[in-house]
């Protein structure tokens, strides 16, 4: 008979995309989620927390398809009930927090507060090609105001998150919450795209392909040509006023030497483009009417402009000045997924990037409101907006500050002498831990007392308590200072060693005020 063949081990490696949190690395986010969680529990946020699976349908984005269902997603369908001849719903990894809250606002309606505020802390999970810094699945930390229509629930926003990365540890002058509206864009585009049968299309150029390829109405060929626009506005903070103007008409070259097509407009028509992108001024005021000359006779432009006049003295009255939050027309970024206010965090200290050069640490958060991701549920008009943090990038930056990255101190470490003992150790870590104090009990081998304090130096243990017979019959505990003996140990003399002992003795009912006194 043939031998079985040996099923192979698993390798032990982390899936491609996903990565593995220790120690400090949880701690700190957690430090910093709740601080974050205990500002938006002041504004009257509650928090929310949704099952980690959708269905695919309740997501919205994405499709089944047989041969590679749900690409972006972690999708699946579930198997037929026995019996029943059909397949089950197609589920998936929730792709971010926002759709299963559009979700639940839909689900619980008529149980919930109108208007909802909710907060949601949670990873999700991305089916996407991973890269340096881009993860499969990654935390984030959203706040949302479902069912209010008023700017002021977008200006209240924008004052949390101020006070959010305040609360984490980056001060003032270090972050700017930067506030754009998506209707100032749209009157800029109905003042640059009036009548799309009037656009002068160069032959060859992208506008002439689309005027001649666009099979629709002159609705849906200005909504293209207003799409290439938007495009071309995303990358003003990369090249600049001049780059835009040459990619909204006649095309440019990058810095490889690559021809880039440009959208084909006239200089004429691409000026209300630019007035808007460098409408910003000295201060809200001089930005407001920069923009409002922008829009021109747009009544939508008109109104975006008002709302950001309106936050922008709602803002002030909440105490939160223009050096926190100020009206700025280059939030482009995600504008097509919003209906009107957009706004991001950014972070205006210097770090040092892979190369050695300094450059700004740049956005940790953005957001803005979004009156249609209800409705596909509802079938009914309900006003949304809210704000995303990035976990990981902000706690990068708080490292970068100097604000987070240190060794968490480990625990004190009670060593074990005699095994047939341990009721008395268990009890004096029971002891430091009624205290407050993280404490726990060496649970190895116990032969070799070296191994012991390599393990609480690798535990980075500040103080190793050590008791053995003769400690234990006269009633006293050996207490180690291990973070001084260390740098006794670097740096000290030999007198200066015995003129500042490490280890004391103190008496088994000082040992938690000892210990106390150590850890300062």
């Amino acid at each position: 008979m043939a031998k079985d063949k040996k099923q192979p081990r698993p390798k032990a490696e982390t899936p491609k995309g996903f990565r593995d949190y220790f120690g400090s690395d949880v701690t700190e986010r957690k430090r910093m989620l709740d601080r974050i969680a205990e500002v938006y529990h002041r504004h009257g946020f509650d928090p929310l927390e949704t099952s980690a699976v959708e269905t695919v349908e309740a997501l919205g984005k994405f499709l089944p398809d047989v041969d590679r269902p749900n690409a972006g997603v972690f999708a699946w369908q579930e198997e037929a009930v026995p019996g029943g001849g059909t397949a089950g719903d197609w589920l998936a990894l929730r792709y971010d927090l926002t759709a299963p809250l559009a979700r639940v606002a839909a689900q619980y309606r008529n149980d919930l507060p109108s208007p909802y505020r909710r907060y949601a802390m949670g990873p999700v999970w991305r089916n996407e090609k991973p890269g340096p810094g881009r993860f499969r699945q990654f935390y984030q930390c959203d706040a949302d105001t479902v069912g209010s229509g008023s700017v002021a629930a977008d200006a209240e926003i924008c004052a949390m998150l101020a006070d959010a990365l305040e609360a984490v540890g980056i001060a003032r002058g270090d972050y700017l919450v930067r506030i754009n509206n998506r209707k100032v864009l749209n009157g800029v585009l109905e003042a640059a795209l009036v009548d799309f049968d009037q656009l002068n299309a160069e032959p060859g150029t992208m506008l002439d392909a689309m005027k001649q390829g666009l099979q629709v109405n002159n609705q849906g060929k200005a909504l293209a040509i207003s799409d290439a626009v938007l495009r071309t506005i995303d990358k003003f903070d990369k090249v600049g006023r001049d780059g835009v103007l040459a990619l909204l008409t006649t095309g440019r070259r990058d810095e490889s030497g690559a021809q880039i097509d440009g959208v084909g407009l006239s200089e004429a028509q691409a000026a209300p483009v630019l007035a808007f992108l460098t409408s910003k001024g000295a201060d809200n005021a001089a930005t407001l009417d920069n923009l409002r000359a922008a829009v021109g006779a747009s009544q939508m432009g008109a109104e975006g402009v008002d709302e950001l006049a309106q936050m922008a003295g709602l803002l002030s009255a909440m105490g939160v000045a223009e050096d926190r939050a100020v009206i700025d027309p280059s939030v482009v970024r995600g504008l097509g997924y919003y209906t009107g206010p957009v706004f991001e965090a950014e972070l205006t200290f210097e770090i040092l990037d892979e190369k050695g050069r300094r450059r700004q640490f740049g956005s940790v958060a953005g957001g803005g409101r979004y009156d249609g991701l209800v409705e596909r549920f509802t079938g009914q008009k309900v006003p949304a907006t809210g704000v995303s943090i990035g976990v990981d990038r902000l706690l990068a930056a708080l490292r970068a500050k100097g604000l987070a990255g240190d060794e968490a101190a480990g625990p004190v470490v009670v060593t074990v002498m005699d095994r047939d003992r341990m009721a008395d150790y268990q009890a004096m870590a029971a002891d430091l831990r009624a205290a407050g104090i993280r404490a726990e009990v060496y649970l190895g081998n116990p032969k070799n007392f070296g191994n012991q304090l390599k393990y609480a130096d690798r535990r980075g243990a500040p103080v190793a308590i050590i008791q053995g017979e003769d400690e234990a019959a006269r009633g006293v505990v050996q207490v180690k200072d291990l973070i001084l003996g260390a740098r006794i140990a670097a740096q000290a003399s030999l007198d200066e060693w015995k003129s500042q002992p490490a280890q004391t003795e103190v008496a088994r009912a000082d040992l938690v005020a000892e210990v106390r006194r150590i850890l300062g």
